[in-house]
């Protein structure tokens, strides 16, 4: 006998084999017993009347029994199904159309009863019959108990047609629960993307979790409406080319095409692509499986594209469909949102880098500042610098931070920088007299501000004092007061590379208490020392102690030593915030400058100094800043600077790299022209190469030839020069430029930060329509 398992739900066409069920072989035994019959079945008919089922049998042909199906044309059974009554034959050589027929004359079967079996529609399947080998009178009993066990065979039937039905609701059900608890999901996820690369990551977790694609993508379309470009990073189907990164919207590609026909297009395997669009065979990509492009659609315009990419081979169910038609409309409410963020930000942004301008030229010292917006898209906010010149020895810094991280914040900063910046101009006071000024103004003019500051006076030394210069000589240094309202303390990093934390108990923060009693602090600030100003963005970071940070910011700094002052502030932020940066940052740092020892140009004669070089590449940066710092303090304008450190570079570079020790530069400046030597211990002089545009170095000497005034080579053979220099053989390049020269001309401008898109057109430009239109009208 066939192991036996429970009917399911009838079976539809032909099948080549059935499957003995328990409950109906028990009823089937029942009336074998009962009435005592050698055989009974339970047979229901197939969509193909000629193809009967025996879920319950007992005393078939051995082949019958095991296989459960039987063939026949115009079986007895359809009798019954076509006239909804039993059918009862006590001698079947009564019935000759009977006689003949399948199992009856199978078994040698002379008498029969079948009653008929209904399913849950009360349409009759089948018949419940009992086979004897010899004529029978069927007595009112034995027909009463097969019509009761045909009864039960309905009842059978139904109770699984219910129970199926319900198995089916449930699984609806379930689905429908799934579904909406996804939808829910999805909502949730994409509610809080504030960026391009938020929204890339949670189409990559939805297609993934909820449609099962294993790779996806990303394009967008330009402003002009000319081009598809492609901006996801993480998630892109490996072999995707680069030049197939950026698409004409007429090229013949299915990504393509769905920006100009609104519709989504799915190919359940590569090959059902490539026969619509054969310009996408042989591209390398990866997988042989399904793929979808989702139009992204808003204010009736295709904006981008979603690609879905699966591993396998994959038909285009309707839950497929419904599930890209909900994640297109969720990627275009993001990318609106994005947009309006971006559109936000860049409005704030603008406000304040109008009011963050460019340190003033103070003499003496040496300004570098920043201004690193937070990386969200909403997040912009009240940091702010300023350094006011009150005279040619004395200047006022400033840094600060509003409460909060919006357009009011960064408005509220305007106001109380203007406020400050116009205190200290006007007002010849302690930092802590301009900020109990500040607050009070606060208070009674607006903006009513919470928020933080350190305001810093430098004066410089009327004379060299004191022993602190080489040798213990006097030098002029400065005298430099603080206040602090609540900010985080400034750093010194001093010349001899240890770090300082100017760490007096600060005062209450702005916008508290405007009548409470404000303290300044005094430390000394000494040629070569860096003073350093920051905001808590600099320091804080989730999770980390700020006193661990604030030690990691030291460290940072002391690291810089040697460094150009106007790499500081950026160096420091790329260091310590990177890529998680969640807060605005605003960085100043003030270096005295280290003076010509012979004091400036006069009629004495001119400016002398000279230094030492380290027989390494790590003191050019220092060597370069020591020679700036002796041009500016003998007057020389910052475009002549400019040049004198590209050229001193040249020469201190060639020196270090194809010279040899000892190595030394001289600086001498007067009132008609500027010279700086460097002399090292190798005769072999530079020489003039013509470059090729891809190679790296080779054009000092081409550099000295456009921009000195005059250059040459001294050779030495024996004599020392200068009181750095050993005796014995070398060489010294030089080079001069006349005071009234201008080798170089205008501003070298600054270099804009990054969009946070990977292309160079902005999303807002891309999505919004105001400012598709703007781009439409630029183009035209």
């Amino acid at each position: 006998m066939p192991e036996t398992q429970v009917l399911g739900s009838l079976p539809h066409g032909a099948p080549e084999q059935a499957t003995a069920d328990e409950v109906f072989d028990r009823i089937v035994r029942i009336a074998h017993r009962v009435l005592g019959v050698p055989a009974a079945t339970l047979v229901l008919l197939s969509d193909d009347p000629s193809v009967q089922l025996l879920p319950g049998a007992l005393g078939l042909p051995g082949d019958v029994q095991r296989a459960r199906v039987y063939r026949m044309d115009h079986p007895v059974t359809g009798d019954i199904v076509e006239n909804r009554r039993p059918v009862i034959i006590g001698d079947v050589d009564d019935v000759p159309s009977v006689a003949d027929r399948g199992l009856v004359k199978a078994l040698g079967t002379r008498s029969l009863a079948g009653y008929p079996v209904e399913d849950s529609r009360g349409h009759v399947v089948g018949a419940l019959w009992a086979l004897h080998d010899t004529p029978r009178t069927w007595s009112e009993e034995d027909l009463a108990t097969l019509a009761d066990l045909a009864a039960a065979c309905t009842s059978e039937l139904r109770l699984r047609a219910e129970r199926e039905r319900a198995r089916r609701a449930e699984q609806v059900a379930f689905r429908a629960h799934q579904r909406a608890q996804f939808l829910l999901g999805l909502s949730e996820r994409f509610a809080g993307v504030t960026t391009i690369e938020e929204v890339e990551e949670t189409i990559a977790q939805v297609v993934g979790s909820g449609m099962g694609a294993r790779w996806c993508s990303l394009a967008l379309v330009d402003a002009d409406r000319r081009h598809l470009r492609y901006i996801t990073v993480g998630h892109q189907e490996p072999g995707f080319p680069e030049d197939m990164r950026s698409a004409r919207l007429d090229a013949p590609r299915p990504d393509t095409a769905v920006v100009r026909t609104r519709k989504t297009l799915f190919y359940r395997d590569h090959e059902e692509m490539i026969e619509v669009f054969p310009a996408m065979a042989g591209i390398g990509l990866v997988s042989s499986g399904a793929r979808s492009f989702l139009p992204i659609v808003t204010d009736d315009d295709v904006i981008g594209v979603v690609i879905c990419v699966w591993e396998e081979k994959r038909d285009h169910d309707a839950g497929t469909a419904a599930l890209e038609a909900t994640v297109s409309r969720y990627v275009a409410m993001s990318l609106e949102r994005v947009a309006l963020l971006e559109a936000r930000r860049r409005v704030a942004t603008t406000l304040q880098e109008s009011l963050l301008t460019d340190p003033p030229e103070v003499a003496h010292l040496d300004l570098a500042t920043t201004y690193a917006p937070a990386a969200r898209t909403d997040q912009v906010g009240g940091d702010w610098y300023d350094a006011v010149v009150r005279d040619e020895r004395t200047a006022v810094l400033m840094i600060g931070d509003v409460a909060g991280h919006d357009v009011g914040a960064a408005a509220q900063m305007g106001q109380l920088r203007s406020m400050l910046r116009a205190v200290a101009w006007s007002h010849d006071e302690s930092p802590a007299e301009l900020l109990g000024r500040l607050d009070r103004a606060n208070a009674e003019l607006g903006p009513h501000a919470m928020a933080t500051a350190v305001v810093v006076r430098l004066d410089q030394d009327e004379r060299p004092c004191g022993d602190t210069g080489p040798d213990g000589a006097p030098e002029r240094g400065y005298t430099l007061t603080w206040s602090n309202a609540g900010h985080p303390p400034p750093l010194v990093l001093r010349r001899d590379g240890s770090v300082e934390q100017l760490d007096a108990r600060p005062d209450m923060l702005l916008g508290i208490h405007p009548a409470t009693p404000r303290h300044d602090h005094v430390t000394r600030l000494l040629p070569g020392d860096t003073l350093l100003l920051y905001t808590d963005g600099l320091v804080e970071r989730r999770g980390v102690p700020v006193p661990e940070r604030t030690a990691a910011l030291e460290q940072a700094l002391a690291d810089t030593l040697g460094e150009a002052t106007a790499s500081l502030p950026r160096s420091l932020v790329r260091r310590l915030v990177g890529r998680a940066q969640r807060d605005d940052v605003a960085v100043l740092a003030a270096r005295a400058r280290v003076p010509a020892p012979s004091g400036p140009p006069s009629d004495d004669g001119p400016a002398t100094a000279e230094r030492k070089v380290a027989d390494d590449l790590s003191d050019l940066g220092p060597a370069r800043r020591w020679v700036d710092d002796v041009l500016e303090s003998c007057s020389v304008d910052a475009e002549q600077r400019r040049t004198a450190m590209l050229l001193s570079s040249e020469i201190l570079t060639n020196a270090l790299e194809h010279g040899a020790s000892p190595i030394v530069a001289t600086v001498e400046v007067d009132d008609r022209r500027l010279r700086v030597a460097v002399r090292d211990g190798c005769t072999r002089p530079p020489v003039l190469r013509a470059p090729e545009p891809q190679d790296l170095s080779g054009r000092g000497v081409q550099f000295l030839e456009r921009l000195a005034s005059r250059w040459g080579v001294d050779q030495h053979l024996g004599e020392g020069v200068g009181r750095h220099a050993d005796g014995g053989e070398g060489k010294t390049v030089w080079f001069e430029i006349d005071r009234e020269a201008r080798p170089l001309t205008g501003v070298v401008p600054a270099i804009p930060r990054p969009s946070p898109t990977t292309s160079s057109i902005p999303l807002v430009e891309r999505v919004l329509p105001w400012t598709r239109d703007e781009a439409r009208r630029r183009k035209t």
